[in-house]
């Protein structure tokens, strides 16, 4: 039995429920796949080292045998854990297990996560039946248990899996060896009552379901994936994978921040309890926003801007009167400061320090330096400097690096209702400056025309988006831009009180992000080629 199983056990002894939950946070494996959601290899660290300082059970790091790249991070990952359970992913064959194996071997607490697609729709694709099916199963399930004590197994698209079947499998993994057996929606096709009677079916049916964990992995296409995930610990599940802001493929995943805070706020009909540190959600869901390059909607539950702000007058002197009138826990709770005082050109940076410590950053000396000098620079330009202006402004210097290929020297732009708008340009492409001018619809249009001109590419404009990072004519604007170059996705971001200027940053930025993408996929490197149906 896993440590995570003993503990429920433990917890059960104790109480009639087994009130302990294990969080299974996979933002760096399915929430990567994301089109465009990509991560260097270092932002994945750092997002691990939050994941594990914030008291996730258990971190999917990612895909072993997916891309060298994916191996090395897995495998750093392993190496730098100190509380996690670190989780690789593989397909059920010995090939995939034995490299998920090699990635995780070193962690602490390492576990192998092998899944096959179990619905009839999936079974085709291999061209199994379910009788070949069934035998797989059990050879690799058995030959990661022989590597491992650690076990997940997953039967993709399980509840649009026959029943009987998938309570024959569940046995034949079980028996295998498995310690956790995951329940996925794969394509977000459940509802609650579903989810809770698929769960209470196989905890009354298979034999055996007592002695594991069972998990529930949900997707958001219906957007039922937070209620589907808490249905299923109603009904016994033990374990919920999840991401940080619902991160994930097509709508994405069950929401880390959403099911935590659910079960922390409503502890009396969900009496549950996990061991994450609610007070880090925030600072999390910040920096997987900024290296994702997917910006949390101002509505998202929990995390969103406007999940604490107030604006109808009754609500406000509801509010200023009792708190509790209209807010169901405090932003606090969250790690979210309520002391959203302006701080100007005068700021020293002992100041700005302890300000970035209150909003959750924790910076290096020289990381503070750079920000400082950045943050004086806002100040000259802007009368009065936020949190959220802060936040933007340590997410952009996130994005930087001197050693960049392309790096903005100098921007001129013309532009009004007298055409046509132009563009002049000082690019350095490695270490070397270059000029150019050009036209365009519109500044932004005519800037990105120089850059394309001065460092000619096939890259596709998949996303082009702007925010306000507060309000004012004098607000920082955050831009995201994605491109899409032979099936490689990359996000950029920037934030400037120029709009024109984060455009073209975040337009670098993204380059940059993809010329790395291309030498890492040269031939024979860092492709992400394998299908999940692979043998």
């Amino acid at each position: 039995m896993t440590t995570e199983a003993k503990t429920v056990a433990q917890a059960g002894q104790a109480k009639p429920l087994q009130d302990r939950v294990v969080i299974f946070d996979t933002t760096l494996r399915d929430g990567e796949q994301s089109p465009g959601a990509t991560m260097t290899h270092e932002e994945k660290l750092e997002i691990a080292g939050l994941l594990d300082e914030m008291g996730v059970d258990i971190i999917e790091a990612g895909f072993p045998i997916a891309s060298e790249g994916d191996f090395a991070a897995v495998a750093e990952i392993s190496k730098r854990a100190v509380n996690s359970t670190i989780c690789g992913l593989a397909r059920a064959n010995f090939k995939d297990i034995d490299r998920c194996w090699e990635a995780v071997k070193h962690a602490r607490s390492p576990r192998i996560h092998t899944f096959i697609g179990t619905s009839p729709l999936h079974r085709a694709i291999p061209n199994l039946d379910m009788d070949q099916m069934a035998e797989r199963i059990h050879d690799t399930v058995t030959h990661a248990r022989n590597l491992c004590d650690n076990v997940q197994w997953s039967p993709m698209d399980a509840t649009r899996t026959e029943h009987d079947y998938l309570c024959r499998v569940v046995e034949i993994a079980i028996k295998a060896g498995a310690t956790t057996i995951n329940i996925p929606d794969t394509v977000g096709y459940t509802a609650p009552r579903e989810s809770s009677r698929l769960i209470q079916m196989l905890l009354e049916r298979v034999p055996g379901a007592d002695t594991i964990i069972f998990a529930t992995h949900c997707h958001n296409d219906l957007g039922m994936a937070t209620a589907n995930a808490l249905a299923a610990v109603e009904a016994g599940a033990r374990q919920i994978e999840c991401t940080i802001n619902g991160l994930g493929e097509r709508a994405g995943n069950t929401a880390l921040e959403e099911v935590v805070m659910a079960m922390k706020v409503r502890n009396d009909i969900l009496p549950y309890r996990t061991g994450i540190d609610t007070t880090k959600i925030m600072n999390l869901s910040r920096r997987v926003a900024s290296v994702s390059g997917f910006p949390v909607q101002f509505n998202k539950a929990i995390v969103g801007k406007n999940a604490f702000l107030h604006e109808s007058g009754i609500h406000q002197d509801g509010v200023l009167k009792n708190v509790e009138t209209f807010e169901i826990m405090r932003p606090e709770d969250i790690g979210l400061t309520q002391k959203n005082i302006a701080m100007g050109k005068h700021s020293g940076r002992a100041a700005l320090r302890a300000k970035l410590k209150e909003l959750g950053f924790e910076l290096a000396d020289n990381q503070l330096n750079d920000v400082f000098v950045r943050f004086k620079a806002l100040a000259d330009r802007k009368k009065e400097v936020y949190d959220d202006d802060l936040i933007a402004l340590v997410a952009d210097e996130a994005t930087m690096d001197a050693h960049d290929t392309l790096q903005l020297k100098r921007l001129r732009v013309v532009c009004g209702t007298d055409g046509p708008q132009e563009a002049e340009m000082v690019l350095t492409i490695e270490g070397t400056d270059h000029f150019i001018d050009a036209t365009g619809d519109g500044p932004v249009d005519a800037a990105f025309t120089c850059v394309k001109m001065l460092f000619p590419h096939r890259a596709r404009l998949q996303l082009y988006q702007v925010h306000a990072v507060t309000e004012g004519t004098d607000a920082q604007a955050t831009v995201s831009v994605r491109l899409e170059e032979d099936g490689r996705i990359v996000t950029g971001q920037s934030a400037d009180t120029d709009t024109v200027v984060a455009s073209v940053k975040a337009y670098i930025n993204a380059l940059n992000r993809l010329i790395v993408r291309r030498q890492k996929t040269a031939p024979g490197e860092d492709v992400k080629t394998v299908s999940y149906h692979g043998q």
